[in-house]
């Protein structure tokens, strides 16, 4: 048995598909299928049945798979000693954002980031945090920035920083011509929301609900993307909340409209977060030290209640 070996077996399992995994593995797929067939006979078990459409892994196959990631992501590991003991810290890294941080973090950190760390290949993606956490566990991520905390023991969270919720109120609403916002004035019925899969929106909801138990989840209207929130506000379809970090952005006229709340200002916990068995981890350090750094000058809140991005 080797790790090359066990290396196929994940890649046609993800594939579902034996010339893809060959693909990505740069091999051709005899040599790929070969190497696959001999530990099936090593082992005296099948572990892809192959006459199902698209390739399934058997029984055994699934727990084989699980076993493979494991062995296969600690032999990485050695790598990641010698990097550490050499002080080096480059290689490519794979870290997903959330849509709600992506836009307003990323310009923020990732010039400095690069120029302090030129060795470091970094493959950003945007994702929700469900994506987020399934990559994560499958190997497929290196890191991600979400909001926390998650609550799985499968996964290590480094607060960055806490980001509070604003309100923007247009000239129309009914709490536009209040200087501070309590939560208790919140009403989940006449705001705008993000669509479904969004974290920021179950935090919102969570907002809502500390102050009304019965909170019906039937809502005027959902978007995609926070930009279009504050553009339908402004046609007096609701009020709707923002992250601190995207109120840096607006115009100084939509400026106008925001409205922060009294303390303890609610607000999101915002972390790096990877997988539990701590790959890359000078990376990973590497990042926090940047990040860190370039948002504590942004955000000077220091009274904040956490509301979970959980939905509950």
């Amino acid at each position: 048995m080797t790790i090359t070996q066990l290396y196929y077996v994940l890649a046609v399992a993800e594939n579902q598909n034996f010339t893809k995994a060959a693909e990505k593995c740069f091999v051709t797929q005899p040599t790929l299928s070969m190497q696959i067939q001999k530990l099936e006979d090593q082992l005296d078990v099948l572990i892809f049945d192959r006459s199902k459409k698209p390739i399934e892994l058997t029984d055994v196959g699934k727990k084989i798979v699980t076993q493979a990631r494991n062995i296969v992501n600690e032999s990485y590991r050695i790598q990641d000693i010698v990097d550490q003991q050499k002080g080096f810290i480059g290689g490519e890294f794979k870290i997903g954002i959330i849509p709600t941080v992506m836009p307003t973090l990323l310009p923020m950190f990732l010039r400095n980031f690069i120029k302090k760390h030129p060795k470091v290949k970094l493959k950003i993606e945007e994702l929700t945090t469900e994506e987020i956490m399934a990559r994560i566990k499958d190997g497929h991520l290196d890191a991600a920035i979400a909001a926390t905390p998650l609550e799985d023991e499968n996964i290590k969270e480094r607060v960055l920083y806490f980001e509070p919720f604003v309100n923007y109120i247009p000239k129309n609403h009914r709490l536009h011509k209040n200087k501070t916002i309590d939560i208790a004035d919140l009403d989940v019925d006449d705001m705008l929301l993000l669509e479904d899969g969004h974290c920021f929106r179950d935090g919102v909801i969570n907002l809502c609900k500390v102050f009304k138990s019965q909170t019906e989840e039937t809502f005027q209207l959902e978007s995609g993307s926070i930009e279009t929130l504050i553009r339908l506000s402004n046609e007096g379809l609701g009020m709707t909340l923002l992250p601190y970090l995207h109120t840096l952005e607006i115009s100084e006229k939509e400026k106008e409209n925001l409205r922060y709340f009294n303390e303890p200002t609610p607000a999101r916990e915002v972390s790096l977060i990877y997988h539990k068995s701590g790959l890359k981890m000078q990376i990973i350090e590497a990042l926090q030290d940047v990040i860190s750094g370039v948002v504590r000058g942004a955000i000077a809140f220091q009274n904040v209640k956490i509301i979970s991005p959980l939905p509950k």
